[in-house]
């Protein structure tokens, strides 16, 4: 979808300028992926307006395949505002009756998902109407070892899109059949109960692969069949944080992609969420390969030195969806 946020960062009621750029949890994530070489297709639906033009063009432009995304005469491209404040971003959407939410479940039967080695979905996805929740149950609704691909789901949980009480028991079901699970530990504490801890989080989601539980500014914990591995997030300036929970997926994943360890792959998404929260927008570039190598190398004492980012958005493929 587009997004408009204020430039210079300022109360959206306050501003007289703002920015145009591209958001959305998907394509995001499938942003970053192409940035580490990952090969990534965008499915989604945009209006066949100047907002959808300006997001295919954007999307195509950082190196993802945007040729199965389809372009809705009748329904507009979804819209993001950004309102800055002194307490974090309120984002205000506007994404009923977009095109995107008209997807349903016919997407799951194209060649690109067909032939992907991983599909990305998130909990923002099933909150747009009941043909986009019927497209996301019936992908995971395929049991884990007929899948012809690893399905990564992040809860991403967006209060304002879901109707009332009807997020915390969805977005469980879902998480709990997918292989991989991204999930903030605020957001699994408003969803499931406030007193969770990350290991309580695993004990709800038993079936995963690999459950990732970001403790904010301070921690990434994975919990996998034969371990628990957690790793300090790093310290950063936090321009905007909408965005880095995206990057911090995307980011692990691609650790997983071309074959790091759980550990390496935390770091890569640490290192991915910092270069979302040094700007506005919600896609920033990467530090140069070689200085990613050398985090990646480093040791536990050298990584931990670093410190903690300041804050960063938690409750935000080779094939993302909508």
């Amino acid at each position: 979808m587009a997004a408009l946020a204020p430039d210079p960062a300022l109360r959206l009621a306050d501003t007289d300028h703002l920015r145009l750029s591209v958001a959305g949890a998907e394509s995001n994530v499938a942003m970053y992926l192409a940035d580490f070489g990952v090969p990534a297709t965008w499915l989604s639906a945009l209006g066949d307006d100047p907002l959808g033009e300006r997001v295919r063009a954007a999307v195509a432009a950082a190196g993802v395949d945007v040729t199965h995304v389809r372009v809705d005469p009748y329904r507009p491209t979804g819209l993001l505002l950004k309102s800055p404040t002194s307490t974090g971003t309120h984002v205000h959407y506007y994404r009923k009756g977009s095109a995107a939410s008209a997807l349903g479940p016919d997407l799951l039967d194209h060649e690109p998902v067909r032939t992907a080695t991983l599909v990305h979905f998130t909990g923002i996805t099933p909150a747009l109407s009941a043909s986009c929740r019927d497209l996301v149950t019936r992908a995971l609704a395929v049991p884990r070892v007929e899948r012809p691909y690893a399905i990564s789901f992040d809860v991403n949980h967006r209060a304002q899109l879901w109707p009332q009480d009807t997020a915390p028991n969805v977005l469980r079901s879902l998480a709990a059949r997918a292989d991989i699970v991204f999930v903030g530990l605020d957001e699994a504490q408003t969803l499931w109960g406030g007193h969770l801890t990350a290991a309580a989080v695993r004990e709800l989601l038993p079936d995963p692969r690999i459950v990732v539980v970001k403790d904010g500014s301070r921690t990434a914990t994975a919990f996998t069949a034969a371990d628990t591995v957690t790793v300090r997030a790093q310290r950063t300036t936090v321009v905007e944080p909408v965005g880095a929970g995206d990057a911090f997926a995307a980011g692990f994943l691609a650790g997983l992609l071309r074959g790091e360890p759980v550990k390496g792959s935390l770091r890569l998404g640490h290192i991915t969420a910092v270069s979302a929260l040094k700007v506005v927008e919600d896609h920033g570039p990467l530090p140069p390969s070689c200085s990613i190598d050398n985090l990646l190398a480093s040791t536990d004492r050298e990584w931990e030195a670093q410190g903690d980012i300041a804050q960063y958005d938690t409750s935000p493929a080779s094939t993302s969806m909508p």
